[in-house]
């Protein structure tokens, strides 16, 4: 799997509607080790790959799509992550 970094990971998360509870809860993991997979002060780099596989996973499962870089109408973008079936807001 290619790199994910730590904002593709926070942003994935509030498309999908997830606390990070409730991230660490589907993914087996604390809530510390989340916090240094989101973080932008290199924490992220003491995280095995195999937990954040994990986070990937159920972020995945939610319908994130994580994304590389790509070109769309002749403008370069960077990572990003989007959203294959919006979740319902009105329920809540």
């Amino acid at each position: 799997m290619e790199k994910i970094f730590p904002n593709q990971f926070k942003a994935a998360r509030a498309l999908a509607c997830l606390g990070q509870a409730e991230v660490c809860k589907r993914a087996g993991i604390s809530l510390v080790t989340l916090r240094r997979l989101e973080s932008q002060q290199h924490y992220a780099e003491q995280v095995a790959t195999q937990t954040s596989d994990k986070v990937r996973s159920v972020l995945e499962a939610a319908g994130v799509v994580f994304l590389g870089p790509f070109e769309v109408a002749g403008v370069s973008w960077n990572y990003g992550v989007a959203l294959r079936n919006p979740p319902d807001l009105s329920a809540h």
